[in-house]
């Protein structure tokens, strides 16, 4: 895929599920829509403004029919992937700026520049439930699908773990502080293993059946923040940094592969294509 110039900063960054489609969330509030072949060739879809405030997160549903954008300005906005037209729209969904998005279950869950999340049934007005037991903003989710549960890292240096069928608004678990701002979260080694970016470049392990009081291992090596996640496989991911590099690593054994890609700014998004 060539690079295509976006006119500025991109702030998320997903991958259509069903097809060879990429969408960005950019400053500006624009959603923007390119189609990739693996020729190299890329054609624009769509190119939608829903805010005029910074889209920070997208994510789509398992189909791909829908795209869900969450704003600096709190709102919540769904799109129909086929047209590139806003077909929902939820303002003010939360008292601060929203960070973080995700869906799973047929539900989104949120999390804000606060430390609140909220999980949503997308088809509703108002939340499911709101946790506040974050103090500082929500930086990233993952799903953990073999126990219907979600991890979610925050700024405040800690993880923790709810259990979205439980009515609870307490979490299911919740670490100890990390003593540095968590930014990013991706499963390794078959889903029992996590890998966490943090501020200060180190990526912590964190194995499940050990619980999730505190880390395992970690890996040190990058010099500026790991804000972004990805894995390629099971042994190694790639990493976005603030320094504007992409690195391959390897986990347990941990070693640094390479370097493939440099931009002039930081990378505050990964995500992979299947």
């Amino acid at each position: 895929m060539p690079d295509v110039d976006l006119g500025t900063q991109v702030f998320d960054l997903v991958f259509n599920p069903k097809h060879d489609i990429v969408y960005a969330g950019l400053l500006s509030g624009h959603v923007k829509a390119f189609s990739y072949d693996n020729d190299g060739s890329c054609t624009p879809k769509f190119d939608i403004r829903p805010t005029k405030k910074t889209i920070r997160s997208l994510v789509t549903d398992s189909e791909g029919q829908e795209l869900y954008s969450v704003s600096k300005d709190r709102s919540i906005h769904v799109i129909d992937t086929s047209t590139g037209k806003v077909v929902r729209e939820q303002a003010r969904t939360h008292e601060s700026a929203i960070n973080r998005v995700t869906h799973f279950m047929s539900m989104l869950a949120t999390g804000d520049d606060s430390g609140v999340v909220k999980l949503w049934d997308p088809r509703q007005l108002s939340p499911i439930r709101s946790y506040t037991h974050h103090f500082d903003y929500i930086s990233d989710f993952l799903w953990l699908q073999d126990k219907k549960q979600l991890a979610i890292t925050s700024g405040d240096g800690t993880l923790s773990i709810i259990d979205v069928r439980s009515s609870k608004v307490e979490p299911l678990a919740h670490s100890e502080d990390q003593e540095d701002e968590l930014l990013s979260i991706v499963s390794i080694k078959d889903g029992k293993k996590v890998a966490v970016g943090t501020q200060t470049g180190i990526i912590s392990i964190w194995n499940r059946t050990s619980g999730w009081g505190d880390c395992v291992d970690r890996l040190k090596g990058h010099p500026h923040s790991v804000d972004a996640l990805a894995a390629l496989s099971e042994d190694v991911i790639v990493t976005g940094s603030s320094d504007g590099l992409v690195r391959v690593v390897q986990v347990l054994p941990n070693k640094l592969l390479g370097v493939i890609a440099g931009e002039r700014t930081n990378l505050p998004s990964a995500d992979r294509n299947h």
